[in-house]
């Protein structure tokens, strides 16, 4: 069922339906969306351990910008209609392997970053053919806790979650100033 997941350093991830639960809120031209505290603790120890985050959305809005900003993640590919070109240029970038990446998805436009990374997962309320490419899915659904669920999977099989809950102050506080 689950590969090694020992090698993972990048975890890539679809934003809408994935880190929020696919709602698309308009007032006027501008969008909302809702995003999971759960998600973004997960997000925030990843990078504190040093993963490195990437967000591969199809969306282009500030929403995800400004969510991003406070996570202190660096990389949004946003507007991105070739997901599988966006794995490329982060393994070309990064100089990992496509088995060093994890990537979350939830719906057909994340089917060829999945086929091609070492770890494909699909959130729990994805369309059925993304869960057929994946390694693992969630039980969680998407904008309620299926990033933190995966995260925590990846730190667990890499004897690293029981460092955040044995020092939790330190990653506590890292998450207090990001929000600030």
């Amino acid at each position: 069922m689950i590969e090694d997941l020992s090698k993972i350093k990048v975890i890539a991830m679809d934003c809408d339906g994935t880190l929020t639960d696919g709602s698309m809120i308009f007032i006027g031209k501008d969008q909302m969306k809702f995003f999971f505290a759960h998600d973004g603790l997960g997000i925030a120890i990843a990078l504190k351990l040093g993963f490195k985050i990437i967000w591969v959305t199809g969306s282009a809005t500030p929403a995800i910008d400004a969510r991003a900003i406070q996570l202190g993640i660096t990389e949004v590919v946003d507007g991105c209609a070739d997901k599988k070109l966006a794995i490329d240029q982060i393994v070309e970038k990064y100089k990992v392997s496509y088995e060093e990446i994890c990537y979350i998805g939830d719906d057909l436009n994340d089917i060829p970053a999945m086929k091609v990374v070492g770890f494909p997962v699909a959130v729990a309320n994805s369309t059925e053919e993304p869960m057929k490419c994946a390694k693992y899915i969630t039980k969680k659904t998407g904008g309620k806790g299926a990033v933190r669920e995966t995260i925590e999977l990846i730190l667990k099989a890499q004897g690293k979650w029981q460092r955040v809950i044995d020092n939790y102050e330190e990653f506590a506080f890292a998450q207090k100033k990001l929000v600030q």
